[in-house]
């Protein structure tokens, strides 16, 4: 059986000879298929092209929105650091005169009892009295020890014998990789060494704390406490006396601690201060602030 065909005229433009060529029908199938498939691929191409640019789009936006977010976060930890020394500072600043106002209130007396007309006392002036009160027990406090002690009440020996691996201010994050404020310093110790108070005082704190691990905080009056943190044990308990060189625990890596170190504090008043000022200056004080300046 003859199979059916198409036959395609072929006309020369010079000497206008006319060609017929056959097609088969099945040929011309063949070549509308491919050429469907063809397209279809390129469409294929084209649209896969066209997510890929898309998603690369998205990801270098987000990037750069990450970037935007880290920016901040970092300004807001560097506004709340300044927030809470400023914070601290007005504390300091609101019981001295909370101190003083009480003071010359319990010397002097009310200005004009006949105008007043009342015996309970305001909410206000209940603040007033608390906060005379307390501020009373704490100079009351501060000036019993120090008569025990006489001296050496003000942090001022270095509590670990080793080399400082962070200073005190602005650093790196060695957890989250962001900018943060040291509020201490950090000296190299092998683990269970000897850690000694740095100056006359009562202990007020000997537990865990979040991040610091095994803490102890010794407050030696005047408005000053030391911390001393990543310990791997204690050798005093809360309410006990120490002295200035006394052994109150060992160095470790307790809490958030990449090695074994003592994490050192000074703290006046809440507000913290860079230990290098109260350091005793020694020959071997001398030696470490040659070898990691401040």
């Amino acid at each position: 059986m003859k199979q059916p065909y198409f036959i395609l005229v072929v006309a020369h433009s010079l000497h206008g000879r006319l060609r017929r060529i056959h097609v088969p029908q099945r040929v011309l199938y063949l070549v509308f298929a491919l050429a469907f498939i063809g397209l279809f691929s390129v469409f294929g191409i084209v649209s896969s092209y066209a997510r890929m640019t898309w998603k690369v789009a998205n990801y270098n936006a987000l990037r750069q929105e990450i970037t935007a977010l880290r920016a901040r976060y970092h300004n807001l930890q560097t506004d709340a650091a300044q927030t809470h020394n400023q914070l601290a500072e007005l504390q300091v600043f609101a019981s001295e005169v909370s101190m003083a106002y009480g003071l010359k209130q319990k010397l002097e007396g009310p200005e004009d009892i006949s105008s007043e007309g009342r015996l309970v006392p305001t909410l206000q002036e209940s603040f007033k009295e608390y906060d005379f009160l307390r501020t009373a027990n704490l100079a009351a406090y501060s000036h019993r020890y120090q008569r025990s002690w006489q001296t050496n009440t003000v942090p001022s020996v270095w509590p670990v014998d080793g080399r400082l691996e962070s200073a005190f201010g602005r650093r790196m994050d060695p957890f989250s990789g962001e900018g943060a404020l040291h509020r201490g310093v950090d000296i190299q110790a092998a683990y269970g060494t000897p850690v000694h108070a740095s100056a006359d005082g009562v202990v007020v704190f000997a537990s865990m704390m979040n991040g610091f691990g095994r803490v102890i905080v010794v407050d030696h009056g005047d408005g000053y406490q030391t911390y001393y943190a990543h310990l791997s044990r204690f050798a005093v308990v809360a309410g006990q006396e120490v002295r200035q060189g006394g052994v109150i625990g060992a160095s470790g890596q307790s809490g958030r601690a990449t090695s074994p170190h003592l994490h050192y504090e000074v703290r006046r008043f809440g507000t913290p201060q860079n230990p290098a000022r109260y350091l005793n200056r020694s020959l071997a004080a001398r030696a470490v602030h040659r070898d990691f300046p401040f």
